[in-house]
């Protein structure tokens, strides 16, 4: 896909967006409204923010259910971590999780879906650049750990850029 399609598809989320936050529907809002997603597009176009990695549209697909997937989990982890807070059983752990993504988008994604996640925090991505990447996380408790060395998201957020899996 050229740049042209890839730069439409930007500016098309860029505007559905701020017309979903913005909530006022006048003419000159509006025009406004074009006008900064016009300019945004064009920046992110200059400093090549449109190319495969800054815009994968091959992730496009497959991001609506892995979407609902993370939500569910952010629910089920919040009520989960209020319980172990509210009980007072909270026994921090610091652990190493191996990470199975293929390209520097996919590592942050699962980075960021395990800070999403409540109770767990990442730390620090190590060995990016190399053949054995792992994330340092830090969770409330070892189950949460359990949970996140389970591989489940792992498998996810591999499969959501295109590299098989769940």
């Amino acid at each position: 896909m050229g740049r042209p399609f890839r730069n439409f598809v930007l500016f098309v989320v860029l505007f559905a967006a701020w017309l979903l936050m913005s909530g006022h529907y006048t003419p000159l809002l509006i025009g406004l409204g074009i006008a900064s997603c016009a300019l945004v597009t064009w920046l992110a176009d200059r400093i090549g923010g449109t190319d495969e990695e800054g815009l994968p549209l091959h992730m496009m697909s497959r991001l609506p259910a892995y979407l609902v997937w993370l939500v569910k989990e952010i629910i089920v982890s919040n009520i989960a971590t209020g319980r172990l807070i509210l009980g007072g059983r909270a026994r921090p752990v610091m652990f190493t999780t191996k990470a199975t993504q293929a390209s520097a988008g996919g590592l942050v994604t699962y980075a960021n879906s395990i800070t999403l996640t409540p109770g767990t925090v990442t730390i620090e991505v190590e060995g990016a650049d190399g053949d054995n990447p792992h994330l340092l996380v830090h969770a409330l408790n070892a189950s949460f750990a359990a949970d996140v060395e389970s591989g489940e998201m792992d498998r996810r957020v591999t499969a959501l850029e295109g590299g098989g899996g769940a």
